[in-house]
């Protein structure tokens, strides 16, 4: 048996002996992959790409991108561009083989060489066919030298990495290869480069935390820069993002000059909501490397999630510039379009998508999309339907986009047929069947029993055609122009809203429309609503912005929770936000953390005063510590019924009976240690819960449409403020109750708005800067719903709100517009001037500044 010893070099990490063998082949690859490695698939639209779970899309590309291969990092000691050594081996003859192996042997450049010069040379020619891709040779190869030689660590451990080359898809190569380097590891087992090797095999199977033990074990035994990479990677996909950024952050320490590991640093940001701090990281990846495409399309998704369009936009243009035929740039960019209210531009991306990339699903459900929301029903059911014919694999998880086509489609169907009927003589929520809305609200797969599809498209109904503003009539553009002022009024001007021009259209339209039909009401008069004529009633004035909303975007399920089925409404809705999840913040609410905080600590004290009165003093003593969610980790050990967890509710007094209380929305915190907590608020509709809230508003809507009626006859300054104090309290219960499955926010503020309007006052001032929403896809921050749900009363959120409203006597203009409703009386009308270029409003002078 001969001794065996490594060769100066240090082995394979370190090694000259990568570059010519195994790296000639692999570099061009490495450089490859450092161009394309797959940033987007870490943000949330391109979890619509892979498998969609927490992370496994993240797992799937990158196992595809790196060929399970750790190699593809390896550093090496050869300039890939200019060094004769580092020529590709694949063209190689057999003669050349040889004597690449012979220069190897001398050399000792592979892997535990041993002191044996023929034995190096046998040994040389198998990892140099594992360099040309001739795994099986290799194998066979290094077989035979293990007959003779049952423990020659190099040939067991080349055979190892030619079985996992193979490919990782086949298990048997899988452990095949673990087996080998298994064997390598008893044999040699201070060998980080070993370690390393095998955490290649583990983590594409899904063990990741073998995969991290190994890599933890190889970083104690020499740690390097590639090493803290590859361990950040893996944490990164294990979403523990805070250890990830602790890993690359090392990494960058020993070699700063490492363009994909700032960038993933900056990811470790993104995930964690620390937009600010990722966009400087990827800026500073773009320092280290100006051509580099990930980079721009993260700092372009990340501006994006921020509300900064322009700067997103420009981020995604470089992205472009640098590879015009980027699918995943592409898609982001088109999605922000979408979500812009710019739906043609949109679409020209979402196309260009699917030229380079037919089967993207992503890109052809939001055409589809894109189509149906401008009107043009033909083109996006013929791209719903490719997204429908798409089926996952057996054992494959569906797409969100494949989950919710179908529900699109039905949409669809529904819309285009009533594309020229009168808004006034159907009720969307009545005439969709009820599981059907059930299962789209919660975002269920469609599986629905006895369901009957909404016919198909009807010839004789054409597609919604372009509306020039040119051809509406003078009055109708300054109704436009208003409206888009209007709506740009409930744009929050802070990070994390994208403004979104066509919501803001909308709802503008939504305001006037509601100011008109509550002026008609306080005159007596009477209104046309789903097929009846009768005084208008709250539930009419909040439909009026629900149409809008719902047109707006035909994507989001915009449907009242009481209307659907009995069974359904009697298990509970929840409307949930999360504040803290995992490592997550949500940066939009933290200033409400302190509010809650101070909250849940009274409860706390008042929950162990009936329960745990001996051990008060203590919890008392204890809680004065605590200045964050996490400090009350330890709080929640004292009392066994809280040690996982607890809940915390919160109260709305009631107006109409004095000292009566109704549930408002409830706190959760659960988890065991700092960085595994679920810190979130949720409220819950259920059947008892909405008449409670239904008999408060219908008080309150009484009141005011008397008071309102007085108005009319009488603009005294105490009947305005009184008048303004009912609406305000009125649009309080219905945010704490939050009836509507998407959209209660900006749809109630508009009816703040427009029923303001009727009273006589404008809300000339915007909400505060500073405050925002988890809701990205909001034109309307939720600070004012959630200012509702955590104020004590309604009074207290009258005074809030007035506060920032800053409300002035309105323009006398606003009399002469003509009647929303009359003007835009069907979808098709609705859609046309959703659709119509705002640009002319800025050439005009608008009557309401």
């Amino acid at each position: 048996m001969r001794a065996v010893k490594m060769a100066p070099a240090g082995g394979l990490a370190r090694g000259p002996w990568v570059s010519l063998a195994v790296l000639a082949l692999l570099a061009p690859a490495a450089i490859a992959l450092t161009e394309r490695y797959p940033a987007l698939s870490l943000f949330q639209q391109e979890r619509h790409r892979q498998r969609h779970g927490p992370a496994g899309e993240w797992t799937e590309q990158y196992s595809a991108e790196c060929d399970s291969s750790f190699l593809h990092f390896h550093e090496s000691d050869c300039d890939i561009g200019g060094s004769s050594s580092c020529e590709s081996i694949l063209s190689l003859n057999t003669e050349k083989i040889l004597s690449q192996a012979k220069l190897l042997a001398e050399q000792k450049r592979f892997p535990f060489a041993t002191d044996n010069d023929n034995t190096n040379e046998e040994l040389a020619i198998a990892y140099v066919l594992i360099g040309n891709g001739l795994y099986d040779e290799a194998i066979r190869h290094f077989s035979t030298m293990l007959q003779e030689e049952p423990e020659l660590v190099s040939a067991i451990y080349g055979r190892g990495i030619a079985y996992g080359k193979k490919g990782l898809h086949d298990m048997k190569n899988a452990e095949l290869a673990l087996f080998e380097l298994s064997r390598v590891i008893s044999l040699e087992p201070d060998h980080p480069e070993v370690f390393e090797q095998r955490a290649e095999i583990l983590s594409p199977l899904g063990r990741i935390s073998e995969a991290l033990s190994d890599l933890t074990k190889a970083i104690q035994l020499q740690p390097s820069a590639r090493l803290y990479r590859h361990r950040g990677t893996l944490y990164f996909i294990s979403e523990d993002y805070a250890t990830a950024h602790e890993d690359f952050q090392r990494s960058l320490e020993l070699n700063k000059n490492q363009p994909i590991a700032m960038l993933y640093k900056g990811l470790t940001f993104f995930h964690r909501g620390l937009l600010k701090e990722a966009i400087e990281s990827f800026k500073e990846a773009l320092k280290q490397k100006a051509d580099f495409i990930d980079a721009y399309k993260s700092l372009g998704q990340a501006y994006r999630e921020l509300g900064n369009f322009d700067a997103a936009t420009e981020s995604f243009q470089k992205a472009l510039l640098l590879n015009q035929n980027h699918v995943q740039t592409l898609q982001l960019k088109g999605m922000m379009l979408y979500h812009h209210g710019s739906l043609d531009e949109a679409l020209k991306n979402f196309k260009r998508c699917l030229q380079l990339e037919p089967y993207n699903e992503v890109c052809q459900y939001m055409k589809g999309l894109s189509h149906v929301a401008m009107g043009q029903f033909y083109e996006g059911i013929k791209a719903q339907t490719k997204v429908m014919l798409n089926d996952p694999l057996p054992g494959q998880k569906a797409s969100p986009e494949y989950l919710k086509v179908k529900y699109l489609r039905e949409y669809s169907r529904y819309l285009h047929a009533h594309l020229d009927t009168p808004l006034t003589e159907y009720n969307t929520d009545t005439d969709l069947p009820g599981n059907f809305k059930d299962h789209w609200a919660k975002n269920l797969p469609f599986l629905i029993e006895n369901y009957e599809e909404q016919p198909g498209l009807q010839p004789h109904i054409k597609d919604v055609l372009f509306q020039n503003f040119e051809s509406y009539k003078p009055d109708v553009q300054e109704l436009i122009c208003v409206a888009d002022h209007l709506g740009s009024m409930m744009q929050y001007e802070t990070p994390g809203f994208l403004p979104n021009k066509r919501i803001h259209r909308a709802m503008g339209l939504a305001t006037l429309e509601v100011m008109q039909a509550v002026q008609r009401t306080w005159a007596n008069s009477k209104v046309r609503m789903n097929g009846k004529t009768r005084l208008m009633q709250w539930r009419d004035m909040f439909d009026i912005a629900v149409k809008w909303r719902r047109i707006a975007d035909p994507d989001q399920p915009v449907l009242w929770l009481d209307q659907m089925p009995a069974r359904s409404l009697s298990r509970g809705f929840n409307n949930h936000i999360n504040l803290i999840r995992g490592q997550v913040i949500n940066m939009r609410y933290l200033e409400y953390f302190e509010k809650i905080l101070h909250f849940i600590k009274d409860r706390i004290l008042v929950y162990h005063g009936a329960n745990n009165p001996k051990g008060l003093l203590e919890v008392r003593e204890a809680l004065e510590k605590v200045h964050k969610v996490e400090d009350l980790l330890p709080i929640m050990k004292f009392n066994s019924k809280t040690r996982d967890g607890f809940t915390v509710n919160t109260k709305v007094p009631s107006l109409k009976d004095q000292g009566k209380e109704y549930d408002g929305f409830t706190i959760t915190i659960t988890g065991d240690k700092v960085g595994n907590i679920l810190f979130s608020v949720e409220t819950q509709t259920t059947e008892e819960r909405t008449q409670l809230y239904h008999a408060e508003i219908d008080a309150l809507y009484k009141d005011l449409t008397a008071k309102g009626k007085i108005l009319i006859l009488s603009a005294e300054l105490g009947e305005v403020d009184a008048v303004c104090n009912l609406i305000l309290s009125l649009v309080y219960y219905f945010y704490n109750l939050m009836p509507l499955s998407r959209g209660s926010s900006v749809i109630a503020y508009s009816v703040i708005m427009g029923a303001l309007m009727a009273s006589g006052k404008e809300v000339s001032g915007k909400i505060p800067k500073g405050k925002a929403s988890i809701k990205i896809s909001e034109c309307i921050s939720s600070l004012v719903d959630f200012e509702a749900m955590t104020a004590p009363g309604s009074e207290a959120f009258t005074k809030i709100a007035r506060s920032w409203m800053n409300l002035k006597s309105i323009s006398p203009s606003y009399k002469s517009l003509p009647s929303v409703s009359e003007t835009f009386p069907t979808l098709r009308t609705m859609i046309e001037v959703l659709n119509t270029d705002s640009s002319h409003c800025l050439k005009k002078t608008i009557v309401v500044v």
